[in-house]
């Protein structure tokens, strides 16, 4: 069994979303200062590399990150492999041929490129889910979708794509590398962190092969 890792590393070095808290990684006790162990402290966004999204995120009144439903964070799950496109647009999703009845997709784009090589700086035109392709995914009855760069909406306009899909119920996974997946079915773990009413968390994504 090949097993995949798909998250992004937390480090000083991940790009974050402009606005957000700084990410910072400091270390106030360490066994080479004498201190008896050594203890890291993490400041940031809950919304910080690899990260799931609940419906409190966009949602008013919408429930917290450690009420989502387990079952839809892990099962089958197709990752499909996104030919140039500049937007996830509802044509550009019926154009991938996502099977009746697949209720986890991960969409691999161009995106995953940039997680390939390194990049530092922050990407404003990545490939985004559109606010038709949003309700197009809902409509076919999808419970996860993941994407590969930090929001499933595009830059200057996240609202509207996450609304449509948050207030449907489906779980939004963002910030995955799949830049090392080949396209096809797959069985997904994922688990953010339990954080109480919280509107994300950061979570280790894996697929099973």
């Amino acid at each position: 069994m090949a097993i995949y890792d798909i998250s992004l590393s937390i480090s000083d070095s991940l790009v974050v979303w402009p606005g957000d808290p700084a990410l910072r990684i400091t270390q106030p006790r360490h066994l080479e200062r004498g201190d008896h162990a050594t203890v890291s402290r993490l400041e940031m966004s809950a919304h910080t590399g690899t990260h799931v999204d609940a419906p409190a995120h966009f949602v008013p009144g919408g429930s917290g990150v450690d009420t989502l439903d387990l079952g839809v964070l892990m099962g089958p799950a197709l990752v499909a492999r996104v030919p140039e496109v500049d937007a996830l647009t509802a044509d550009a999703l019926a154009e991938l041929a996502i099977p009746l009845g697949a209720e986890r997709v991960l969409l691999r784009t161009s995106n995953s490129d940039y997680w390939a090589r390194g990049e530092r700086e922050f990407q404003e035109g990545f490939v985004a889910v559109t606010e038709d392709g949003a309700r197009w995914l809902v409509e076919r009855g999808i419970r996860l979708v993941g994407v590969d760069y930090l929001s499933v909406g595009p830059y200057g306009s996240t609202g509207p794509t996450h609304r449509t899909l948050l207030a449907a119920g489906t779980v939004v996974l963002e910030g995955l590398d799949l830049s090392g997946v080949a396209p096809g079915m797959y069985q997904l773990i994922c688990l953010p962190l339990k954080i109480a009413g919280g509107d994300g968390a950061p979570a280790r994504a894996i697929l099973l092969d």
